[in-house]
């Protein structure tokens, strides 16, 4: 598989994509007014301890408190999550109130960014990602990423972890780079963590909390971290800065890897080139087509995330068994790069066309599986439920890109939606009913968006003339192309005052 990432960078943004198979499968954005802080570290201060809930409040200077459960107080981390970020294979948590106390100052690092009335989610089992390690400096576990499959090289490597281990202790994980490591690279990159979290300690005890005392490494040098290794066959970036700061960083720790950095000067923006900003427009969209000619319709709630499959024109020859396990087929596929474009986590629930067969029904589930797998995210699917849907969870740490990039509509306040002509018609007259059995001025003029105006003048022309007659008002009205397609104003005598709220609407 070809895997390429471009970065696109100026000093309002940068902006990264990976491709495969010259296809984006992840973007990623960061702006200097909206930067991640996922991973970085804050001595807080606890504000409160709820034993109901298990968890408690920690202010670390963010505008809402951070919270803090207790299966993220101490214990160790499960070795399959090589980001540090918690696993499953977590002990028995102690309870809240026995851990931590009000007032207490604490180290914490955010582990979920703030995502919508919620603020951020924080553990107090700090970690230290490197390019090949995990270090976890309150932990003694040692793990391998289970992404490392052969087992005399997991054994090698749990083997070298244990021979070459700081004395001040520590656990760690090797992560997926760290695949056929030397010696010598360990013994350099543990160095550095542990120096670094020497660091941290040193700065905790001379701050106030709350107080920032470690901030993660920024996105372009973080996916250079993480994602940028021998399985990637070219990185493109359009900013010299930001090339001579890769090259720097890849100087220390892997100076082959130059030899696929290149630095694109063309006049025709980079993303243009590849096609990138066309695909970017489409992860905005609640329709995505497939190349069987069906489409998914994606639909994000404060709950959960809906994905629903249909066949659209494509329909197949002979055999509806056929069409839709090719339609189903093809969206499995899809939804797995949708979750990671978009960036969506939490609950999402698949609605594929129903299959007859058993079979059938564990093809789909194997092939969404199989493309899940390439995700960094940590994902699980379960089996088909007796609805035919598929429900899955998928690791959050921060908005999704739909939440990150866009606003509740003025229009609809959010909704997706706004009342038709005829609706607001009915609500007008409502209005004017309640304006009528309230007295006051008899003169009133109306105001409406020129579409509702229209359908007036089209469908109900003897309007006007049928409320003043049965509510004994002057009426007139006015289009107002600069108001909402479903608002309506009243205002009533000669200074035109608006009455709408007065009158309920």
């Amino acid at each position: 598989m070809k895997r390429e990432i471009l970065i696109s960078s100026t000093p309002q943004e940068a902006r990264v994509a990976i491709l495969e198979d010259d296809i984006l499968v992840e973007f990623l954005v960061e702006r200097p007014d909206a930067a991640r802080s996922v991973g970085d570290i804050y001595l807080g201060e606890v504000q409160a301890v709820l034993p109901g809930i298990q968890a408690a409040f920690v202010d670390i200077g963010t505008e809402k408190a951070a919270f803090l459960h207790a299966s993220d107080v101490g214990g160790d981390e499960d070795e399959e999550d090589e980001n540090g970020g918690g696993g499953n294979g977590r002990r028995q948590p102690m309870p809240i109130q026995d851990v931590v106390k009000k007032g207490q100052k604490i180290l914490v690092q955010v582990s979920k960014e703030a995502i919508s009335t919620k603020g951020p989610r924080v553990t107090s089992q700090i970690s230290l990602p490197g390019r090949f390690l995990v270090h976890m400096p309150q932990s003694a576990h040692i793990g391998v990423s289970r992404k490392i499959e052969a087992r005399e090289e997991r054994a090698r490597l749990r083997a070298l972890a244990k021979e070459n281990m700081p004395k001040d202790g520590g656990g760690l994980i090797i992560r997926t780079a760290g695949e056929e490591l030397t010696e010598e690279l360990f013994r350099r990159e543990i160095k550095t963590l542990v120096s670094t979290w020497k660091a941290i300690q040193k700065k905790a005890a001379k701050v106030r909390a709350p107080a920032l005392v470690h901030r993660e490494a920024g996105l372009t040098k973080g996916i250079i971290r993480d994602i940028f290794t021998n399985k990637v066959d070219s990185l493109t970036v359009d900013s010299k800065d930001v090339y001579d700061e890769i090259a720097r960083y890849l100087e220390g720790i892997d100076p082959d890897l130059m030899k696929r950095v290149h630095l694109y000067d063309e006049t025709l923006p980079l993303f243009d080139e590849y096609g990138v900003e066309d695909a970017i427009r489409v992860a905005f969209q609640r329709r995505v087509d497939l190349p069987s000619g069906g489409y998914l319709i994606i639909e994000p709630t404060e709950a959960l995330v809906s994905v629903d499959v249909n066949t659209g024109r494509y329909t197949g020859k002979k055999d509806p068994e056929k069409t839709i396990l090719k339609t189903n087929l093809d969206a499995a596929r899809e939804v797995a790069r949708q979750l990671r474009l978009r960036d969506i986590g939490g609950i999402i629930v698949v609605d594929f066309i129903d299959m007859e067969t058993k079979t059938n029904q564990e093809r789909v589930l194997q092939e969404l599986r199989t493309y899940l797998n390439r995700d960094r995210a940590r994902t699980r699917a379960f089996q088909v439920s007796e609805l035919g849907l598929v429900e899955m969870t998928r690791q959050r740490v921060r908005p999704s890109l739909y939440y990150s990039l866009t606003e509740p509509c003025a229009h609809c306040e959010g909704a997706g939606r706004v009342f038709t002509p005829e609706s607001v018609v009915r609500r007008v007259e409502r209005a004017l009913r309640r304006a009528a059995a309230n007295g006051g001025d008899r003169r009133l003029a109306l105001r409406v968006h020129p579409q509702v105006a229209l359908h007036v003048l089209e469908h109900e022309p003897d309007f006007l003339r049928r409320m003043a007659r049965n509510l004994d008002l002057k009426l007139e009205i006015r289009d107002d192309p600069l108001m909402k397609a479903d608002e309506f104003r009243l205002l009533s005598g000669p200074a035109a005052t608006d009455v709408t709220a007065k009158y309920g609407m």
